[in-house]
């Protein structure tokens, strides 16, 4: 670290860096508490949430949510300066990349921070007065953390090909470069013209990821799976997202359905169907989601009768991903009818034949139609009716009835990881795209990207993905270590899906008109970002759902 700060110490790089990082972070600590400790008593009357309040209060108390996300994103950037520093790693790129984040970031808890393009988390709504704030700015990093003269020598070192290092370990950087190589061979020349032609992700690159380990990445090798960590499933989500999301989300379907029957499977149903979703064998998709329900799952009306040896399924289900080939489902029905809310609700291992687009759902009791979607193709969305589809009993999760939302929770920490990893893969490539067409494109006699505010987007891109995704690997390791971990999940997936629109967006943009014609893949990268906010928990319902677990006492 010393030899960076005294190297850069009359350039764009602040000098004592980490220190920077370090009270930057400590700062928006202090600042979330503060804010914590003035909502509390609007929401938690009596010290007890209120669900009522709670609504009512709602764009403070998501604002809260997203300081949360910023302090903690500032954390994460100076550990990451801290430990790269230790290793001699934390070089001129590193620096710019940190220090621009948290410049930025430090100037949107000050002023405001967006929720999303039209929505703002301001000082004064989280009851902060002036005085609250001046610590932030008298970090130096307030007013020279993200200058001009640090943003263009970014993107003069992204332009001569340089990259900032993540910060991963020999393991993970090779598991990277190999899935790198595939996406540059396999996935990245067909990936538009599997996206305009509304395609499926080929078989043979479903096989091939299955050869990989991509299914079995972090399942146990007594069940056929690799055996590795969750920060690895990042990596490999990441740069197969980078390529196309469909490719990166492929792996999703395996990771939630493993997650469910390891958690709560009977020692028969894990030994039946690990092995073979591991080896891609068994394609399995996820069937939760109901029409007029959305994140509501308590509300869910889908029936399962118990028939004897098979229960009887009626009922409708909706944004259905990659279910016509698919083997299994996990299927969320409601065994009982009397009881309301979660409680009722059971999960179900469904078996099916795999169906053709001429022929989707050759089941009995079972049918659907094609949701067409602007983007996240490659693997198409159902909505599918059910009427007396039948299941057979054994194949009841756990063998009992009425544990299906428990079981369900069990997977949103590692689904919502991976959701941000897969924004970042998203982000990443937008980037990439941006910077490659900023280079090329010729105006007024030179690169447009030697215009100022060319070149702003593209720094701007560089840092926040880098910071998304140091936030992104510390949940994961969170996850790896055994402890809970759904407030840096959900923390993770809320930042990482905005980085990618705003990147996609702002990539289109840097391509001007040539943006908008489909023939350009940054068309496709655009689609492809704009569910990262919706699925896996929208962002509001995200936003809310931190909310309360920090005013209940998360850390």
């Amino acid at each position: 670290m010393a030899a960076v700060e005294e190297t850069h110490r009359a350039g764009p790089v602040l000098g004592n860096l980490a220190d920077r990082l370090g009270e930057a972070a400590s700062s928006a600590e202090v600042v979330l508490a503060k804010a914590r400790a003035r909502l509390s008593p609007a929401i938690m009357p009596g010290g007890r949430l209120s669900a009522e309040a709670l609504d009512r209060e709602q764009h403070a108390a998501h604002g809260l949510a997203w300081l949360a996300t910023y302090a903690a994103t500032l954390r994460e950037l100076h550990r990451y300066a801290e430990r790269l520093a230790g290793q001699g790693r934390f070089g001129e790129m590193e620096a710019l990349t940190a220090q621009i984040a948290a410049g930025e970031y430090l100037n949107q808890i000050a002023g405001g921070i967006p929720m999303n393009q039209g929505e703002w988390a301001r000082p004064h709504e989280l009851g902060f007065v002036a005085a609250d704030l001046a610590p932030l700015a008298a970090n130096p990093l307030f007013t020279a953390g993200n200058s001009a003269a640090a943003r263009a020598r970014l993107v003069a070192l992204l332009a001569e090909g340089h990259a900032a290092d993540a910060g991963l370990d020999a393991t993970l950087a090779e598991m990277r470069q190999t899935m790198r190589r595939f996406v540059a061979d396999k996935v990245a020349p067909k990936a538009h013209q599997w996206h305009r032609t509304n395609a499926y992700v080929p078989m043979e690159i479903v096989q091939e990821l299955a050869g990989l380990g991509v299914f079995s990445l972090t399942l146990p090798e007594e069940f056929g799976g690799l055996g590795l960590s969750k920060e690895s499933m990042c990596v490999v989500s990441e740069e197969l997202s980078r390529g196309w999301i469909a490719v990166g989300s492929l792996g999703t379907r395996a990771e939630i359905a493993c997650e469910l029957i390891l958690n709560g499977g009977t020692a028969e149903q894990k030994v039946k169907w690990l092995p073979k979703i591991a080896t891609g064998e068994i394609l399995p998709t996820a069937v939760f989601t109901e029409p007029n329900t959305g994140s509501d799952l308590g509300s869910l009306r889908t029936r399962a009768v118990r028939d004897g040896g098979v229960y009887k399924v009626t009922g409708n289900k909706t944004w259905i991903t990659h279910p016509v080939r698919a083997d299994l489902m996990t299927l969320l029905a409601r065994t009982d009818g009397h009881e309301k809310g979660y409680r009722g609700l059971s999960m179900f291992l469904a078996e099916k034949p795999r169906g053709r687009d001429d022929d989707p759902f050759p089941a009995a009791g079972m049918s659907g139609s094609e949701i067409e979607v602007l983007g996240y193709r490659g693997m198409k969305e159902y909505e599918i009716r059910f009427e007396d589809f039948e299941v057979k009993a054994k194949n009841l999760l756990g063998g009992v009835e009425g544990q299906g939302f428990k079981q369900l929770m069990q997977t949103f920490e590692s689904a919502r990881i991976q959701t941000a990893a897969r924004a970042l893969g998203v982000a990443q490539n937008a980037l990439d795209l941006g910077l490659k067409y900023a280079l090329t494109r010729q105006q007024f006699g030179k690169p447009i990207v030697g215009f100022p505010r060319i070149a702003d987007k593209l720094a701007m891109m560089a840092a926040e993905t880098m910071a998304a995704r140091q936030l992104t690997f510390h949940a994961a390791r969170e996850k790896d270590a055994g402890r809970r971990c759904d407030l840096e999940a959900g923390m993770a997936k809320l930042l990482a899906a905005r980085v990618a629109w705003a990147a996609a967006d702002n990539a289109l943009q840097i391509h001007g008109g040539n943006g908008f014609a489909l023939e350009f893949e940054i068309s496709r990268v655009l689609c492809d970002a704009r569910i990262l906010s919706i699925f896996e928990g929208a962002a509001e319902i995200q936003a809310q759902v931190i909310a309360r677990r920090l005013l209940e006492g998360g850390n």
